[in-house]
C-alpha cells in the first residue's frame, strides 16, 4: 500500500513533476515509423507526458517533433501543409521547420526579420527498429540512441505494435511485472495461442499456480524471478527484466519469439502500450507475423486506421460470459493483451493504491515502486541520472530456465540475462 502523496508522485508525469522529469531522461517510443511513411507526408498529432505535439517528416527526410500550436494565434499545426522542409500554418502562413524555428511569415512586411525571433518547443526524434523515439529532456543531458535488442536486430526478426490503454501508465506497467496472474488469467491461452503453445514451460505454469518470487536489483532496474516446480525436484524459473522506467521483457517459451512492452504516458489517465516480439537468431515466420497482426500473443487487434483496440471499455471488451462459465477464459475476454488491459482499466483511470492489499507475489511491484521513488528523488534533489538511461542497461534479455534447487537464478542465469548478438535466448 502507498500513501496518497507517493501514489500521486508515481502517477503524475506532466512537465516539471518528479516522474515527468524522470521519463524525460530517456528516449521513449513516440510513433511507429509507419505513421510517417514518406517525406512531406501529413503531420501526426502526438501527445506524450501531457504535452501536445506534432510530428512530421520534411522534404529531406528529417524528423520533427514540435509544439502542436502555431506561435501566432494558437492554431493546431495538424491542419498545416507539409511542404519544402517545413510545416506551414493554414491560418496566416507562418512556417516552421523540424527544429521549431519559424522560417517564413507571409503576413509580415517583406523584409522583416521577425521570423527569426520565433521558435516553437521542439524535441529530437530518431528512427530505430521501425520506431520513432523522442527525447524530451534537457539538451545537455541527451543520452545516446536506444539500444534495445528488438530495435537493433534485422527488420525481418522483429515486430512492434502499439495500442491505446485508457488508464495510468503505472497500473499497466505493474501488470507487466506480475508473473503470478499468468497461471490464472491466461491459462487457456498457454496451450492455444499460436505464439505461446507447445512450450514445455507452459505445463509448469499450469501445474503450479503458486509461484515463489525472488527479486533482485539489476543495473537498470530489477530481475524478477518467479519460481515454479518442475520435473525431478528442479525449479522452473521465469525471469522478467524490468528496466526503468517502464520497459519489461517477458521470458520466452520454447522456440517462440522473445517479447515485452513499454508503457508510455500520454497523460495521467491514458498511456500507449508498446508491444514487441523478436527473435535474436532467426527471422519471424509469415505465420508468426500474421498472428501478431491479428492480435495474438501480447498484441491486440485495433480498429482500422486507429490504434484503439476493437475490444474496449465502450463495448465491455466483447466479454463472453458463456466462455467464462465454461471455464475456457477466466475473465470472459479474448486475447492476452485485452485480458490484461480490461482488468487494468477496470481499476479506474488512476488506481488508488491506498486501498490495496498486497501479498508475497507482489514483491516485484513493491520493489519497482521503491526504485522509482528513489530515482525520482535523486534526480530532482541532486541531478542523479536514473538507471536505464545508460545504453548498457538496455542490452538485456528475459530468460526461462530449469535449475536444481540449490542454484540461485541470479548466478546460474546471469549470462542468459545479457543480450548477445547471434546467441539464442534461454527458453523452456
Amino acid at each position: 500500500m502507498l500513501r496518497k502523496e507517493q501514489n500521486d508522485l508515481l502517477t503524475q508525469t506532466g512537465p516539471e513533476t518528479p516522474m515527468g522529469r524522470l521519463f524525460r531522461s530517456y528516449w521513449i517510443p513516440a510513433l511507429l515509423a509507419e505513421e510517417l511513411p514518406e517525406n512531406d507526408c501529413p503531420p501526426v498529432r502526438v501527445k506524450l507526458l501531457s504535452e501536445r505535439l506534432i510530428a512530421f517528416r520534411d522534404s529531406d527526410g528529417r524528423l520533427g517533433l514540435i509544439d502542436e500550436f502555431c506561435a501566432h494565434r494558437g492554431v493546431s499545426l495538424w491542419f498545416g501543409r507539409n511542404e519544402e522542409c517545413g510545416l506551414r500554418c493554414p491560418y496566416h502562413g507562418w512556417k516552421f521547420d523540424v527544429t521549431g524555428q519559424c522560417t517564413d511569415m507571409p503576413s509580415e512586411p517583406e523584409h522583416s526579420s521577425f521570423a527569426m525571433k520565433v521558435k516553437l518547443t521542439s524535441y529530437p526524434l530518431v528512427e530505430r527498429g521501425g520506431v520513432l523515439w523522442a527525447y524530451m529532456g534537457p539538451a545537455d543531458r541527451q543520452p545516446p540512441p536506444p539500444e534495445w535488442e528488438f530495435a537493433t536486430v534485422p527488420a525481418a526478426q522483429s515486430f512492434t505494435s502499439k495500442r491505446l490503454q485508457e488508464c495510468n501508465w503505472l497500473q499497466a506497467m505493474e501488470g507487466g511485472i506480475d508473473s503470478s496472474h499468468v497461471s490464472f488469467l491466461h491459462r487457456a491461452e498457454l496451450n492455444t495461442d499460436p505464439l505461446f503453445k507447445g512450450a514445455r514451460g507452459n505445463q509448469y505454469n499450469l501445474a503450479d499456480a503458486r509461484p515463489v518470487f525472488e527479486v533482485v536489483d539489476s543495473p537498470g532496474g530489477l530481475y524478477i524471478g518467479a519460481r515454479r516446480n518442475a520435473d525431478n525436484g528442479n525449479y522452473y524459473w521465469r525471469i522478467t527484466q524490468w528496466v526503468m522506467p517502464s520497459f519489461t521483457m517477458i521470458p520466452p517459451r520454447g522456440d517462440h519469439s522473445v517479447h515485452g512492452h513499454f508503457w508510455i504516458p500520454i497523460d495521467d489517465e491514458h498511456c500507449w502500450t508498446w508491444s514487441f516480439d523478436y527473435h535474436p537468431t532467426r527471422a519471424l515466420t509469415d505465420a508468426e507475423v500474421a498472428a501478431m497482426r491479428d492480435g495474438k500473443g501480447i498484441h491486440a487487434k485495433c480498429a482500422p486506421g486507429t490504434y484503439r483496440p476493437l475490444a474496449n471499455k465502450d463495448n465491455d471488451y466483447l466479454i463472453d460470459r458463456a466462455a467464462q462459465r465454461a471455464g475456457s477464459r477466466s475473465s470472459g475476454v479474448e486475447g492476452i493483451a485485452m485480458q490484461d488491459a480490461s482488468l487494468q482499466e477496470s481499476m479506474g483511470p488512476i488506481a488508488d493504491r491506498t486501498r490495496e492489499t498486497l501479498g508475497s507475489t507482489d514483491s516485484g511491484i513493491i520493489m519497482a515502486r521503491q526504485r522509482l521513488l528513489r530515482a525520482a528523488k535523486a534526480l530532482v534533489d541532486d541531478g542523479v541520472t536514473p538507471p536505464g538511461v545508460d545504453s548498457a542497461h538496455q542490452r538485456v534479455r528475459a530468460a526461462a530456465v530449469v535449475l536444481p534447487p540449490d542454484q540461485p537464478f541470479k548466478d546460474s542465469a546471469r549470462e542468459a540475462l545479457i543480450a548477445r548478438p547471434g546467441v539464442a535466448p534461454a527458453s523452456v
